[in-house]
């Protein structure tokens, strides 16, 4: 089943394991074959990403329900294996293979099972049939590799172990085998996977070919190899290097050859054919006992948006375990532990799911998508239920860090991060109406998350506000609002502005140069240091830099501070800067 498959044994997932990457694989797959990275993404894996993941939940739920008899076989299966009941497991697997005859899964197992009763020769025969079903799967010749070198066939184990390496270069497990075996033999083992390739590929080349230059072996036919005979009896074959005559020997297909003009391109024409038919059957399978409820989040109970999978084997939206991280930081179905899973910030989708909905429910996954389009829109509007963070007073163009921890604001943080917009509303607190009616929009510049879900924000003052009514959202402060902008004035008006911006500028520097050292070296290290004089005073809709630098560094109430931020005049403004600067320099 091409939605519900293992991409490395290509069989139905069987106790299925999300890893890191969001891809999914059968356990002893992942066990066996994941080494360094995903075969699939490529994505880098470390070992404890694959030994601590649990069975994917839901996963396991859709192919039980999809193929029940298929699952509950090969479980029992696994169970008899697991047990070393070995008798009974291969029972089992010849029972399954009578109604099912191909299934590659079931011949890996009967492998198993035959070589655990030390039945190799029935083993080989398995994993024969697997290689050359599966030519591209890495595991199986390494399988039929150790069979062979249990039965003592060491120059064969080993073509087979060259072979899974070439297929997988980060196959562990083979490039020891190779080690041992030639280290067995006296050879020299390069560290470095190609060097190792071709030291291995010189050391099986000179049997090989001796024995194919001597004629038949064990009745097959003259100067071929068994697999080359049976090649060559189909078709027509180029031979150009006796390693292909080697690899052809451990099982492994080589490429089609263009000596009959047209029957690769029927051959592909009828191959794209049936993988079609199978495609739809399966898609009427699947339809046939699939619903949209099985794809439904245990926590918002919608269809999924954008699927992610933790390491207990749960799937989640990705923005409900988000929140849910936010206050409790284990799972909330089975309350595991998901510190990890928090400190990494690896919420990759879940590849399975997010193709097995967009196959079996386009409308219904594309309406989920217009649904969250729609919320981020609302989000988005920064005139009407902006997310209003209740702290401290922001001004424009200066700097105001932030430690985020509360959940609700690490919420906010991520919405304003999400929809791109990357501001929020700032204001103090009132204890009338829970904030000041005035304010000041904070723009994100930087967001350094910890690995207990907290963050440092760093944050810019931009526009100044007043706020129109209140509201709340998952637990912030919202609000509409208004954006205030400073009055311009021309003619004689802006001259005695002009002349008062530079009397309380110049007024404002005496004071600064007359504190002490360790004073000016404090608030440079907090409010950095003070603007430069600016030529045109009505340049911004928030007056001169300067005024605001001077406004947060005074000391002084924040009631007041609110009032000044929410002047719209400049020459007011300046002139309760004058009234404070001569206040400080009489005392």
């Amino acid at each position: 089943m091409d939605l519900l498959g293992c991409p490395i044994c290509r069989c139905l997932m069987c106790e299925p394991v999300t890893v890191s990457c969001g891809h999914s694989f059968c356990r002893r797959c992942a066990a066996i074959s994941l080494q360094s990275q995903c075969p699939v993404c490529k994505d880098k894996l470390k070992p404890r990403d694959i030994r601590n993941v649990k069975n994917n939940v839901l996963l396991c739920r859709i192919i039980e329900k999809c193929c029940p008899e298929e699952t509950e076989l090969k479980l029992c299966l696994l169970e008899r294996l697991k047990a070393c009941n070995y008798s009974q497991a291969l029972r089992i697997a010849d029972d399954g293979l009578e109604i099912a005859s191909h299934d590659v899964g079931l011949k890996v197992l009967r492998a198993e099972a035959s070589a655990g009763l030390q039945r190799l020769p029935d083993a080989l025969q398995d994993l024969d049939d697997v290689c050359r079903l599966h030519p591209t799967w890495s595991e199986g010749f390494f399988r039929k590799g150790n069979i062979l070198a249990d039965m003592g066939r060491q120059r064969e184990a080993l073509v087979q172990y060259h072979r899974c390496l070439q297929l997988q270069t980060d196959f562990f497990l083979a490039k020891d085998q190779i080690k041992n075996i030639l280290e067995a033999e006296g050879a020299r083992v390069p560290e470095e996977v190609p060097q190792l390739l071709q030291v291995v590929s010189e050391h099986i080349h000179r049997p090989c070919a001796a024995s194919c230059s001597v004629g038949p072996a064990s009745g097959d036919a003259p100067g071929l190899c068994p697999d080359e005979e049976q090649d060559e009896a189909a078709r027509p074959v180029k031979r150009t290097f006796r390693s292909e005559c080697c690899l052809s020997q451990a099982g492994a297909f080589l490429p089609a050859t263009e000596d009959d003009e047209g029957l690769p391109r029927r051959r592909d024409d009828r191959l794209r054919k049936a993988s079609q038919d199978q495609t739809g059957q399966e898609r009427d399978l699947l339809h046939s006992v699939l619903s949209v409820a099985d794809f439904e989040c245990p926590l918002c109970i919608r269809l999924f948006h954008e699927p992610v999978t933790t390491p207990c084997g749960h799937t989640f939206c990705k923005n409900c375990i988000e929140r849910s991280l936010d206050h409790n930081l284990r799972c909330p179905l089975c309350k595991q532990s998901l510190h990890e899973y928090l400190k990494n910030r690896k919420y990759s989708l879940t590849a399975a799911l997010q193709d097995t909905m967009s196959r079996l429910f386009p409308r219904q996954l594309e309406d989920r998508k217009r649904v969250h389009e729609a919320e981020i829109v609302e989000l988005s509007d920064l005139t009407r239920d902006v997310p209003i963070f209740v702290c401290t007073l922001a001004f424009p163009g200066l700097p105001c860090p932030l430690h985020v921890f509360e959940p609700r604001y690490r919420l906010m943080m991520r919405r304003c991060m999400e929809t791109g917009t990357r501001r929020f509303g700032m204001c103090t607190y009132e204890s009338s109406e829970g904030f000041a009616d005035c304010g000041c929009i904070l723009e994100i510049l930087g967001l350094d998350p910890l690995p207990d879900g907290r963050s440092y924000v760093d944050t810019v003052g931009g526009s100044r506000f007043r706020v129109l009514s209140r509201g709340k959202r998952d637990g912030y402060h919202t609000a509409d609002i208004e954006y205030l902008e400073d009055q311009k004035v021309e003619g004689a008006d802006l001259q005695v502005l002009q002349s008062l911006h530079d009397s309380v500028f110049q007024q404002t520097q005496d004071w600064y140069r007359g504190l002490g050292v360790p004073e000016q070296t404090q608030i440079r290290r907090q409010y950095g240091p003070m603007p430069e004089r600016e030529h045109d005073i009505q340049a911004s809709s928030d007056g001169p830099a300067w005024c605001w630098w001077l406004l947060s560094v005074l000391q002084l109430d924040p009631t007041y501070k609110t009032n000044v931020l929410s002047l719209t005049s400049l020459k007011d403004r300046l002139g309760h800067l004058r009234i404070v600067l001569d206040y400080l320099s009489q005392t």
